[in-house]
């Protein structure tokens, strides 16, 4: 059964949100995941379901085509309305696979080959016609990712926000990898963000913030956070497989 315990924030009264945490192409992971929050809700009904993900759905794991296919699928938890959210990777990708050459190398570095390879394209191939071996449902899967959603006392994003700059100020650009002065600070930020990017070794519960990214690319749990009415619990899938090198991260 899950633990449950007081949240930072609250959400309105029949309300679950179920949020998880970087996927990185850990398809089996993500299963494994989507059939544990299935399980929890079972045992647990609600009147009002959403299961959000984080971002960053591709790179360094082995198999971001199977995971993209997951959720261009349809709803992965039955009785659960989903809600993605666009990651910095995911967004590199969409600038690589439309010709954008420094995005293609930066793409390459952190990540990019073994999505490619995913879909059955080696990186030295011309850089032309990597888009044509990506299913068009999977590139317009992520084109259409929103770059944040707000639910009750919580602002779900990729990486977080900028300090003292109003939420519909926020830039693109912070949304999807802002590290410092987000991480750091103590200031009430307005709603309490629950973000991934940054990697910990477990889930991180401040006054302001929820870190959910616990690693599950190299080696680490896959985290979804459980959010209702003013409690915070937390489901784990285990690794699948050998973990991605650190030297990759």
């Amino acid at each position: 059964m899950i633990a449950l315990s007081r949240a930072p924030a609250c959400l309105p009264p029949g309300r679950r949100v179920y949020a998880i945490g970087d996927i990185h192409a850990c398809a089996r992971q993500l299963a494994d995941l989507h059939e544990i929050v299935a399980e929890d809700l079972a045992r647990r009904p609600v009147d009002s379901v959403l299961l959000l993900h984080i971002g960053d759905y591709v790179d360094r794991g082995p198999d971001t085509a199977g995971v993209l296919d997951r959720l261009v699928g349809g709803d992965p938890v039955a009785g659960a309305e989903t809600i993605n959210i666009l990651g910095n990777h995911d967004d590199t990708m969409l600038h690589a696979l439309s010709g954008d050459r420094a995005a293609a190398t930066d793409w390459l570095f952190a990540g990019g080959r073994p999505t490619l390879e995913s879909y059955g394209v080696g990186p030295e191939s011309p850089r032309e016609s990597w888009r044509a071996a990506v299913p068009a449902s999977h590139f317009d899967f992520l084109e259409g990712l929103p770059l944040r959603h707000q639910e009750g006392g919580y602002l779900f994003v990729h990486a977080g926000i900028r300090p003292g700059v109003p939420l519909e100020q926020q830039s693109r650009e912070d949304l999807l990898r802002i590290r410092q002065p987000f991480l750091y600070t103590e200031r009430d930020l307005g709603v309490v963000v629950v973000h991934g990017h940054t990697p910990v070794k477990e889930p991180q519960v401040r006054h302001n913030r929820i870190a959910i990214d616990t690693g599950a690319v190299f080696g680490g749990l896959m985290t979804c956070v459980v959010l209702e009415a003013e409690t915070i619990g937390f489901l784990t899938a285990q690794p699948v497989g050998d973990p991605v090198s650190i030297a990759h991260r």
